[in-house]
């Protein structure tokens, strides 16, 4: 049996900061992987996705060209050679964080799964290994419907999805939601025909409504049917190769045909394949490992990073956690969980960047909030660039006078919205933002004059 001083289990977007901080000391690491090293950012999120939304954008933009006084021909979308550009990139990525790892001295990478045969003890392949302290980043996956006829057909969820050769003529998408919505924009983008069926009365039920309203409102101009309140309650095979998926909606049923069915409706932790039980490790009623406010398990010990720890779903997050951990281990513990704020983005285009609470959590939390709103439509940069879709959107505790969430949907809104996270964990007032003065002319240099337009809800 091999001896470590510190054993990382998987390697998604945790394991880089938890080395970088680990390797310093000489102790000596082992880090596992059953499968391919990245995780799901590197291999079927972030990296490919992202770069899918850049060649989509490219291809939106050409057929606007006209509207910028530019006449550049038929666009003809290569779908093989945009898929090579994506494979390029996420291998790149790939191949540098396999070798930042495997160039360590005090490095040993395992390409085996992992499963607890007893306390700090893990079955690595053919070998058992033993960790003084235990990492566990093997994130999550996407989850299955229980739904009658779905395995007799060729479905793809977003890791197939990027293995396809051909565009789909009609891809229909079960889920409403991010990774669903992301990927509708970018295939119809492309050229393919595209159905969201949502069972919620809204996409993204999460949000608040006007929010989910504007996200809809771009996706449908750009020629995505969504369909609300309809319930898949059976698929089969359509005609060809393609899929036929039974509906509920109103009341009536309906058949949806389809060239290519995507299941994207959330997401399931790694965690049943470890032996938890082994090492004594809790998990909550949804499998995902509890961990307390610095990711310590139930096991002495041994930590939970990233995804499968169901305190975010986000690289950010990962990466956040893993310096929660450090902090921790370095004879801090400033830094915890419950201190983050909830941070992330919509990549559609134009994207929507949130942070902090909604308006339906707050008046839920019994906040006296102030609304601030302005669409796009209002700011000058956007009417300058042509994207004047979406709207800003700020929350202020009329007691505290602090900001307690922003959603920006619009150009930049992914940016954008880091300013308004940097400013809330100042903890300053906004009347302090509001005299900010900010370049011109960008859409973010408006935003703390919003704030002149601030009254109460509800």
């Amino acid at each position: 049996m091999r001896t470590f001083d510190h054993i990382i289990v998987g390697t998604g977007q945790a394991t880089g900061p938890l080395l970088g901080g680990l390797l310093p000391s000489g102790a000596s690491i082992a880090v596992v992987e059953g499968d391919r090293v990245g995780g799901t950012c590197v291999n079927t999120g972030c990296t490919p996705t992202k770069t899918l939304v850049a060649s989509a954008r490219v291809a939106h933009q050409v057929r606007r060209a006209p509207e910028y006084g530019l006449h550049p021909g038929p666009l003809r979308v290569d779908f093989a050679a945009v898929m090579a550009r994506m494979n390029a990139v996420r291998e790149d990525s790939r191949t540098d964080l396999e070798a930042s790892i495997t160039s360590q001295e005090h490095v040993k990478l395992f390409r085996h799964w992992a499963r607890f045969e007893g306390p700090k003890r893990l079955r690595v392949g053919d070998e058992l290994v033993e960790g003084e302290r235990i990492y566990l980043n093997v994130g999550a996956r996407p989850s299955i419907p229980d739904l009658p006829g779905l395995h007799g057909v060729p479905w793809l969820d977003n890791d197939r999805l990027l293995e396809l050769a051909e565009l789909p003529e009609h891809l229909v998408v079960l889920g409403g939601s991010y990774v669903g919505l992301e990927l509708s924009q970018i295939f119809r983008r492309f050229g393919a025909r595209v159905t969201v069926i949502e069972p919620s009365a809204q996409i993204m039920f999460r949000e608040d409504e006007d929010v989910a309203e504007g996200v809809q409102e771009i996706l449908e101009g750009e020629g995505i049917e969504i369909r609300l309140g309809a319930t898949p309650t059976r698929v089969a095979p359509g005609s060809g190769d393609g899929v036929t998926v039974t509906i509920e909606q109103g009341g009536s049923s309906e058949d949806v045909h389809g060239s290519h069915l995507l299941v994207a409706v959330g997401r399931v932790p790694n965690s049943e394949r470890l032996g938890l039980e082994e090492a004594g490790i809790r998990t909550d009623d949804r499998g995902y490992i509890t961990v307390d406010d610095h990711c310590r398990t139930s096991a002495e010990g041994v930590w939970a990073v990233g995804d499968v720890n169901g305190r975010g779903a986000f690289t950010h997050t990962s990466v956040n956690d893993a310096e929660i951990v450090l902090d921790l281990l370095h004879g801090g513990g400033d830094r915890r969980l419950s201190d983050r704020l909830p941070t992330y983005a919509l990549f559609i285009d134009p994207p929507l960047g949130r942070v902090g609470l909604t308006e339906k959590e707050a008046l839920g939390r019994g906040h006296s909030v102030l609304e601030a709103t302005r669409p796009m439509a209002r700011i000058n940069r956007a009417k300058e660039m042509g994207e004047t879709l979406g709207f800003a959107k700020l929350l202020v505790d009329a007691e505290t006078d602090l900001i307690l969430g922003a959603a920006i949907l619009g150009p930049g809104g992914d940016e954008v919205i880091n300013m308004f996270a940097a400013y809330m964990y100042s903890g300053l007032p906004c009347r302090s933002y509001r005299r900010s003065v900010l370049v011109h002319p960008t859409i973010s240099e408006l935003m703390p004059w919003i704030l002149d337009t601030l009254k109460p809800v509800g």
